[in-house]
């Protein structure tokens, strides 16, 4: 089993018990907009995907790791996806609970995963998409070393209105 530990959380696999959570998670339309979501997930279609969770990343080109406290709390999801192995890199995401923010929980969430990618995957590069209004996001990118490449012009239509997505990226050193 993947297990990831930081001094704060820790990061692991997908297991069935964590269907409500992620029930909860997915209908919340405040992360819609970051999710490109835009109908509510049935359980029926949550159920099937963790019981697809485990396949390997260089099959479905993704992967969903819990970031959990270590009083073993599930506090939110960070997401590789996009993976394209012949190019070596791969999207990154996280999304946290409210309670759970501005404690450095996504610093050491994002420090985690960008080992794990570039060790274990032999990853050359990682990327991130974040809304040019989300300060939160902006400054956890820039603090770890994400490069600001690019700004999408009125790439999401979210609310009744346009807002322009900044690229990020971080390559190995």
């Amino acid at each position: 089993m993947l297990r990831l530990k930081g001094e704060q959380v820790y990061l692991r696999a997908l297991e069935p018990g964590d269907l409500d959570f992620l029930y909860q998670l997915e209908n919340n339309p405040e992360v819609w907009e970051i999710s490109g979501t835009i109908t509510p997930y049935s359980k029926h279609i949550l159920k099937s995907y963790l019981d697809n969770a485990h396949r390997d990343i260089y099959e479905v080109k993704q992967l969903r790791l819990c970031i959990c406290t270590d009083k073993n709390a599930l506090i939110g999801f960070v997401d590789l996806f996009d993976f394209d192995p012949k190019n070596r890199r791969v999207g990154v995401g996280i999304v946290l609970v409210a309670d759970e923010r501005d404690k450095g929980v996504g610093s050491e969430t994002l420090r985690l995963v960008c080992d794990y990618a570039f060790s274990a995957l032999d990853l050359r590069q990682l990327y991130a998409n974040v809304t040019a209004d989300n300060e939160r996001s902006l400054h956890l990118f820039r603090k770890l070393g994400f490069l600001q490449v690019g700004i999408k012009k009125d790439w999401i239509f979210f609310n009744g209105s346009y807002k322009d997505e900044i690229l990020f990226q971080k390559l190995r050193t």
